[in-house]
């Protein structure tokens, strides 16, 4: 029978895959080995083989089999994750049923009804719905919805997101900015939620490499320079620390990491700062070894032993002590961090905790079951958050944008703990209110809040909670929700809660709206079409039609704005009337590089080109220049606008709309200079502004379209407008405007103006 397997997989597979795909199933048994138990190694060998034969015609991008993909993800769910033996299953089958012939029902016949769940909640549904909507955004909804009955569903699916992440090198440019952005908007929030702080971490550093590739590789060049400077100092500080530990009968042992690549480019942005000026690059982790995890309190103990033998021989920061111990995060991690100051003058940030502490901070969610036994109360934080992800998808009536955007801001929001009157701890998101508290404890209540009594004293619902308060919900029965709520409410309970009330009163002003548009569309002899609705849904920038009739119906937008609407499409048809688009080229991104391939056999738009058949406009919003790197973007009323990869807007874009993306690129026939802002910050001195009107218009002759600069206490900050032909010529202006006397940075604006 071997023979014969191995007679059949020859014409698909050469010697040396084979051996490639053996030696990885070899891998994902070894690691399995510990949870494998019944028929389990069966159903493995079962799945592998269905896996190989459904795959065995297709490749991936790189030239390499299919099949090294769902092996790679089944070593990550069993490796990098802890699952086993079922998540294996469903590992080695998660693209069965969406690449080939195969059903769920042939998967539930086979291999249970439990699989079967699964492997429908990692499968893509059918784009077969409005263009307005996202194809993302629906799949990441089914495939929640699986995840209240079985939180594998999304651990599957951010293992998949992982090796894809991996392997993004072979993907056409304008796939691995839909993929990247896709991934930092949902991906990597959603492994932190679940406690994966590895895979989190990974993934955002994988995003930063296809995003900002410069910035990437500078930051990683410094890490690896520093590397042994940095293991040096590790040893010399914690030699004193290790002593006293030894001596207190303390088994431990250290991990001392740098900060991953993304968090030290946010920080660099944030703080605008340079690499040479952070001193926190790096954590060290000191790890109690031997701590049964039946016993809590020990653990507890210990760690603040820990604690106070480094507080003893380094002097701690007060105000950096953070006690995730006491009171988890609502992933459920633990630890106590501090910062003290090193002999040498420099802050470190020491994490404290035992084993098991660190095993559920690595592997969040997964490695919860393993201790779930000694301590039933571990889960209880995300339990409560698949609660609140159930409870927000049954307000089935929102669009998927909607949904996405509500649950993406319950994902890396951090937490506040407040008390109730009777002394009940509630962790609530951090920027909570009175109202979003009341809802919490109970819809009605949450409904009926007049105002809420905060350690005593009366305050607005509007009022935001910090830590330790201890609240009071004060109600009437006269009260009831209005619009103005949802200004200042941000948890997704409350905000669906209030929704859901105002719904019925807000029927009769949808009604009313959609009314008003009927008539306006026929006096101004206007197609009341699906097209049309969706052109004044964008044009109004409203998430759905009901949004669109609300607000003409309450008054918020006029009638007549419905003509301005329509001189502003004419103009737009005229402008396009050399290029024809057909609706479907709208759908696809396949169909619309067809479009471009025949206006002049090229698989990408140049900017720049006169011969370009295709017209297209520079996005204002980020205004990129030659030497950007920059995608198209297919909009529906304005053709295609060319935006920046860093844009602000790039994000959603990319995430919500990838199918309207494609690669774009810049002709070197450009010779045209293009505007951008420069931001400028500095001491203030006399003659400061001479000396950057003399770089920019005698130096280096660039014209100025404006500069706006502001003092306050000695210091200055300036925004300038300028002409420049590419990249090269702007990082030339950067550097000079930086050697002047006084200026301590100067950068482009992500952002920038018309």
């Amino acid at each position: 029978m071997k023979e014969k397997k191995k007679e059949y997989f020859s014409q698909y597979y050469s010697e040396d895959e084979r051996r490639v795909i053996k030696s990885k199933y070899r891998d994902i048994l070894k690691r399995a080995e510990p949870f494998i138990q019944g028929d389990d190694l069966k159903q493995i060998r079962k799945a592998f083989d269905l896996s190989m034969d459904a795959h065995k015609e297709m490749r991936r991008k790189s030239g390499e089999p299919y099949i090294y993909h769902p092996l790679e993800v089944a070593l990550i769910c069993v490796e990098e994750i802890g699952l086993g033996p079922t998540s294996i299953v469903c590992a080695l089958l998660h693209d069965v049923v969406e690449d080939t012939d195969l059903t769920l029902e042939d998967i539930e016949a086979d291999f249970g009804s439990k699989v079967a769940r699964i492997i429908d909640g990692l499968t893509k549904i059918a784009e077969n719905f409005e263009q307005s909507q996202s194809a993302q955004a629906e799949n990441f909804r089914k495939m929640l919805l699986t995840l209240s009955e079985d939180v594998r569903v999304i651990l599957i699916k951010l293992a998949d997101r992982l090796h894809n992440m991996r392997t993004l090198e072979s993907m056409a440019r304008n796939s691995q900015l839909k993929i990247a952005h896709e991934t930092i908007y949902i991906y990597a929030p959603l492994a932190h939620r679940l406690g994966l702080y590895q895979i989190k971490s990974e993934l955002e550093d994988l995003y930063l490499k296809y995003n900002e590739p410069e910035a990437y590789k500078s930051i990683a060049n410094k890490l690896k320079s520093r590397k042994k400077k940095r293991e040096e100092f590790i040893e010399k500080f914690m030699e004193p620390i290790a002593k006293r530990l030894k001596a207190a009968d303390i088994d431990f042992y250290i991990k001392g990491r740098p900060k991953h690549i993304y968090s030290i480019w946010n920080k660099l942005r944030k703080q605008n700062t340079t690499f040479e000026n952070i001193y926190d690059l790096f954590a060290i982790r000191i790890i109690l070894k031997n701590i049964s995890p039946e016993a809590t309190d020990r653990e507890k103990a210990a760690c603040w032993l820990a604690y106070s033998i480094v507080t003893d021989e380094y002097k701690p920061n007060p105000d950096r002590l953070k006690d995730w111990i006491s009171t988890p995060r609502s992933n459920g991690y633990e630890s106590l961090h501090t910062t003290v100051m090193s002999h040498t003058g420099v802050w470190v940030e020491v994490q404290i905790r035992t084993e098991r502490m660190d095993d559920v901070a690595e592997r969040g969610y997964a490695a919860h079951w393993k201790y779930k036994g000694a301590d039933t109360s571990l889960n209880k934080p995300l339990d409560q958050w698949i609660n609140q992800v159930r409870e927000t998808l049954e307000a089935k009536d929102n669009s998927a944008m909607e949904f996405l955007e509500d649950f993406r801001g319950n994902l890396y929001n951090e937490e506040v703990f407040v008390f109730t009157p009777k002394g009940d701890l509630k962790v609530i998101r951090k920027g909570s209110t009175v109202l979003d508290f009341a809802y919490e404890i109970h819809t009605e209540i949450g409904s009926k809040c007049t105002a809420g009594k905060l350690n005593g004293h009366l305050v607005p619902i509007s009022h935001v909670l910090e830590n330790g308060d201890q609240v009071e919900i004060l109600t009437t029965k006269t009260q009831k929700p209005s619009e103005d709520w949802l200004r200042f409410v941000v948890t997704t309970k409350a905000k669906a809660r209030i929704k859901d009330a105002l719904k019925e009163e807000n029927k009769t002003y949808v009604a009313d709206g959609k009314e008003i548009i009927n008539k306006k569309l026929k006096i101004l002899n206007i197609e009341n079409s699906l097209e049309t609705l969706n052109q004044l849904r964008a044009y109004f920038n409203k998430k759905d039609y009901n949004e669109l009739y609300y607000f003409f119906g309450k008054g918020y937008i006029q009638p007549d704005e419905i003509r301005k609407f329509k001189s502003e499409r004419e103009a737009l048809e005229n402008k396009r009337k050399k290029i024809a688009l057909k609706e479907e080229d709208y759908k696809t991104a396949k169909s619309f590089e067809k479009a471009i391939r025949k206006s002049k056999g090229q698989d990408h738009l140049l900017i720049g080109d006169d011969l370009q058949e295709l017209d297209y406009t520079l996005s204002k919003c980020c205004n990129p220049i030659p030497g950007d790197d920059v995608f198209g973007f297919l909009t529906v009323n304005e053709g295609i606008k060319v935006h920046r990869t860093s844009c602000p807007n790039s994000q959603q874009l990319l995430t919500s709309y990838g199918n309207r993306v494609i690669k774009a690129q810049w002709s070197s026939q450009v010779e045209k200079a293009y505007q951008v802002s420069i931001e400028m910050s500095g001491v203030d001195r006399m003659g400061i502004i001479q000396d950057i009107s003399t770089v920019i218009s005698e130096e280096l002759h660039i014209n100025m379209r404006g500069l706006n600069v502001e003092t306050d206490g000695g210091f200055f900050t300036g925004n300038i407008k300028v002409f420049v032909f590419d990249t090269k010529h702007l990082d030339k202006l950067i550097r000079k405007l930086g050697k002047i006397s006084g200026i301590n940075s100067v950068k482009r604006l992500r952002s920038e103006a018309a």
